[in-house]
């Protein structure tokens, strides 16, 4: 199943949900990352929820209350979101699931990459070209979302 998803935005309040739909859905949440300047430094979005809404604008909405698991993070730092409408019960929790699954793997990756210790005998290399290479390991052994996200 392929979605038609909305394009990232940011996360400033509930105030830039005014064009989200009143509709059944699924969202991603992620986070800007921002790598050390210089000439090859790239900004990315680490996604850290998806999770699926029998009224998206409602759930996201929530998402802004003080005692949301995500409210400190949503304030403290460069968050965005993106959405997918999907009416059908049944599709919602299937992407919602698979996405879920898929996130998790590449949180297992990436952890299993960075947990490996470096060779003693390496010379002393600068903190972000090890995190790239290790980056560049992970996204080398799995696609990097799955179709249609």
């Amino acid at each position: 199943m392929e979605l038609n998803w909305s394009r990232w935005f940011r996360c400033e309040s509930s105030f830039g949900l005014l064009l989200v739909p009143d509709l059944p859905g699924i969202f991603a949440l992620a986070e800007e990352i921002v790598q050390p300047a210089g000439p090859d430094s790239r900004r990315m979005l680490a996604v850290f929820e998806i999770n699926e809404a029998d009224r998206l604008v409602r759930v996201l909405s929530r998402l802004f209350v003080e005692g949301s698991p995500w409210h400190d993070r949503l304030k403290s730092s460069n968050c965005y979101l993106r959405y997918a409408v999907v009416a059908d019960v049944e599709e919602r929790r299937e992407a919602a699931e698979a996405l879920k699954t898929w996130l998790n793997s590449q949180m297992d990756a990436a952890a299993h990459v960075f947990e490996q210790p470096l060779p003693v005998r390496q010379a002393p290399v600068e903190a972000a070209t090890v995190a790239e290479r290790a980056v560049d390991r992970v996204m080398a052994a799995k696609p990097l979302f799955p179709a249609g996200f």
